[in-house]
């Protein structure tokens, strides 16, 4: 069973790449599964800060196999872009082992431009896009018009086709947003351009995939987003447009459960979220902006700044059940040092009630109030800790407590920012 599948159990942001670049040692192959250039995954390599957004963050062990998998959404631009950036800094992109699914989506600059048009018309009713155009590719791929990745290997084909796209989102732009339209020429000449880049890439992921998994090579399925973001398990519609959780994986590579034998969510030791959407634990005084500021909580993607507060035991214990974690990674624990108490949400309050499981419907999510449960903080400095003795018994007892609430051990706590600032358990 040569599996392990990586999770964010939050809302996103919770140090996913990186737990993937560790993990990546362990592992044969990594593969991307669902999502697009909406995520943005960091990894610190010494100096050297890799920021990606479609790539597995793999990539930067060289001896690594990369799959982009057919349940992503691809902006070719924005990966040519990015493979450009990995090559510029002495990483091996070759098509020998980075593969792109011929049965991905195409993001076209039509859903790009829409994304941000119809997210604007909303109001205060936006939901806070990262304006990439990714629910839009998700939505032609539902209704069945949507461009495939594999339609790159005729440049000129493929072009004609993001040039009827483009078209078609002018009429909408004009007639239904009162935009100006885009200018055609120039964006049908790049995206054939990055076709014609990336033709050497697309492969039969699905059979390079199989072809480890039966030979006992361990391949590592690295989420974007996070559960609580999940199209079917977040809270509509503040949600993104793809299958975050476990069996996404699945479904956006193409292998069935039996090889599964890891499944690790990567849980922040505080809360964000960016965007719009239910948030029970914001803190929207000077102890979340002492978070914000701590742990740099700005979006890798967007730059936007992230909305903070305390670790929710009761979403998290909803994450585990949807996705069936047996690992837990604790990322950010160094953020909460300098606090002299540590809250955990370890039920909610709705409507004078006391409820322990996360309300599905979204209106009673926006309801719901924290039950805190306090805990000692402690003062030190954790950022050279590499065992467990090395942490101040108040840290100690923190990871404990999750432990206890969650009933899933902690395999991993990050420290810093850098890649060896780690204890493993």
């Amino acid at each position: 069973m040569p599996v392990t599948i990586v999770v964010g159990a939050q809302w996103g942001d919770e140090g996913k790449g990186r737990v993937a670049d560790w993990l990546a040692r362990e592992s044969d192959g990594i593969a991307r599964y669902a999502g697009g250039d909406n995520a943005g995954h960091t990894v610190i390599v010494g100096d050297a800060v890799f920021k990606l957004h479609l790539v597995p963050s793999g990539v930067v062990h060289s001896d690594k196999k990369c799959f982009l998998g057919n349940g992503m959404v691809i902006n070719p631009v924005r990966l040519v872009s990015e493979l450009d950036m990995l090559a510029e800094r002495g990483i091996d992109i070759s098509p020998d082992r980075i593969h792109l699914s011929p049965r991905a989506h195409v993001i076209t600059p039509g859903h790009m431009e829409l994304d941000g048009a119809a997210d604007k018309a909303r109001g205060k009713d936006a939901i806070g896009t990262t304006k990439r155009g990714i629910g839009l590719a998700y939505t032609d791929k539902a209704t069945r018009v949507g461009l495939l990745t594999g339609e790159m290997a005729d440049a000129e084909q493929f072009a004609d086709a993001v040039q009827h796209s483009i078209e078609q989102a002018n009429i909408i732009l004009q007639s239904k947003y009162g935009a100006p339209p885009m200018d055609a020429v120039e964006l049908v000449a790049e995206y054939a351009e990055a076709a014609r880049r990336l033709q050497p890439y697309l492969a039969d992921t699905n059979a390079l995939i199989h072809d480890m998994l039966e030979a006992d090579q361990r391949l590592l399925c690295e989420g974007a987003q996070g559960t609580l973001l999940d199209i079917d398990h977040g809270h509509y519609p503040f949600v993104t447009s793809s299958n975050a959780t476990t069996g996404g994986a699945m479904t956006g590579l193409g292998f069935g459960p039996h090889y599964v034998d890891r499944v690790i969510g990567v849980v922040k030791a505080y809360c964000t979220r960016v965007g719009n959407g239910p948030f029970p634990t914001e803190l929207l005084d000077e102890t979340g902006e002492q978070l914000r500021q701590a742990g740099h909580e700005f979006g890798t993607t967007t730059g936007r700044p992230r909305r903070c507060g305390w670790l929710d035991m009761v979403a998290l214990k909803y994450a585990i059940r949807v996705n069936g974690f047996n690992e837990l990674v604790l990322s950010k624990m160094d953020v909460l040092g300098g606090m002299a108490e540590i809250k955990i949400a370890t039920a909610y309050e709705l409507d004078g009630k006391p409820i322990t499981n996360m309300p599905l419907d979204t209106a009673a999510m926006e309801r719901a109030q924290p039950v805190y449960e306090a805990v000692p903080g402690w003062d030190a400095d954790i950022s050279g800790a590499r065992v467990m003795a090395d942490l101040p018994e108040a840290t100690q007892r923190y990871i404990k407590r999750i432990e206890e609430l969650s009933g899933v051990k902690v395999m991993m706590v990050s420290v810093g920012p850098e890649r060896d600032q780690a204890v493993q358990l």
